[in-house]
Formats: structure tokens, sequence, C-alpha cells
């Protein structure tokens, strides 16, 4: 089976670098994406059969801590936080963690990590695959 994935964030590099992430692993699918929380809400109607949402938090329109307020209203895909201000301890991961968030990674460097998949990308995958049942 595979599962379905959205990806939100405002860095198109991230997105580049997240939906790459995504396409090494045969057990998902990286199938919508999306610049804000607003568009992530559209994306969300659009695709009903999300397995797993990877989100940022620091966006324009809508971040990602408001998109959580709605998204576990309208979906039951699992959220992942991926975002350099969620670390642990952190207002940002206690709300986080607060409105629904399944799991947080934090990026390594900032906003735009584009040394993500080196420094966290076992993390990542792992937490991914424990989130929808495969270990």
């Amino acid at each position: 089976m595979e599962h379905k994935v959205l990806v939100v964030d405002d860095s198109v590099m991230m997105r580049t670098v997240i939906r790459s992430f995504v396409s090494k692993m045969p057990e998902f699918k990286a199938v919508a994406f999306a610049e804000n929380g607003k568009k992530a809400l559209e994306e969300l109607d659009n695709h009903k059969d999300l397995s797993l949402i990877l989100l940022d938090i620091e966006m324009p329109e809508m971040d990602g801590l408001e998109f959580l307020r709605y998204a576990k209203l309208k979906s039951k895909a699992k959220i992942v936080i991926l975002s350099s201000v969620a670390l642990s301890g952190s207002p940002y991961a206690a709300k986080a963690r607060e409105l629904g968030a399944d799991a947080i990674v934090t990026k390594p460097s900032g906003a735009v990590s584009l040394d993500l998949v080196d420094k966290r990308g076992d993390e990542l995958a792992g937490v991914m695959r424990r989130l929808v049942g495969l270990g």
C-alpha cells in the first residue's frame, strides 16, 4: 500500500527537498504540495485519502499552528511538524502537541535546511513509518 503525503512549506527549495526524500521511500508518495496553511486546507478537500502531512510552522497567510486547528477536523492524516522553530520544549512545540501534532522533527539548520536528509532523514523516515503503522 502506498501512503499519500501532503507537503506544506512556504519554501520552494524545502518542498523540493522533501518531495525528493519522500520519492525515495517506496511506501510513500507525495501527492500534494502547499506553500501555506490556507492552500493546504484546499488540498485536504482535494485529497481525502492522505496518510500523512509534513507541516512547517512559519508560513505567510496561515501558519502551521493555525492550519493544525482545522486539519484535525478535516482529515484523519497523521501530522508531522517539520520546522526549525519547534525545538523540544519550545512554546511552538508545546502548542503543536496541544493542537494535535502526532510528531515533531526539527529542521537542522533554519527554515531552509538543505541538509535535512543528511542530518534528520533517518529520524524523519522512522517517524513517518511509525505513524502509518509500518514499524
